[in-house]
């Protein structure tokens, strides 16, 4: 994965989306144009996609129609929890630089976070 911080990251986006469960390139469009205003291009996305694939971090469930979803692996939850764990880290550290209040942990399935 390119380096942790940027909201806009390609790969970032595609495990997030891909951790609520499987899902299709439009789907993966939609999804994280909702929870993260970000529009990615079609070459994007599916760049993004192959190359999580080529790394194990996702892999196609079976094909709908003409759709192909694809779902987190075991190995790819572990990247994005990784990721996440990093890009928490220096949110931390900026708002303790900052002197801003700390925002509240919002709780998981898995419990707080």
């Amino acid at each position: 994965m390119p380096v942790p911080g940027r909201s806009n990251d390609p790969p970032l986006l595609i495990l997030t989306s891909l951790a609520a469960g499987p899902k299709h390139g439009y789907a993966l469009l939609q999804d994280i144009e909702s929870f993260a205003g970000v529009t990615l291009g079609p070459g994007t996305l599916y760049g993004a996609i192959a190359r999580l694939e080529e790394r194990g971090l996702i892999e196609p469930v079976g094909v709908s129609d003409r759709r192909r979803p694809y779902r987190l692996t075991s190995a790819g939850q572990t990247e994005l929890e990784s990721t996440l764990a990093e890009l928490r880290a220096i949110v931390d550290e900026g708002t303790a630089r900052l002197r801003l209040p700390r925002a509240p942990r919002v709780a998981t399935a898995r419990g707080a976070s």
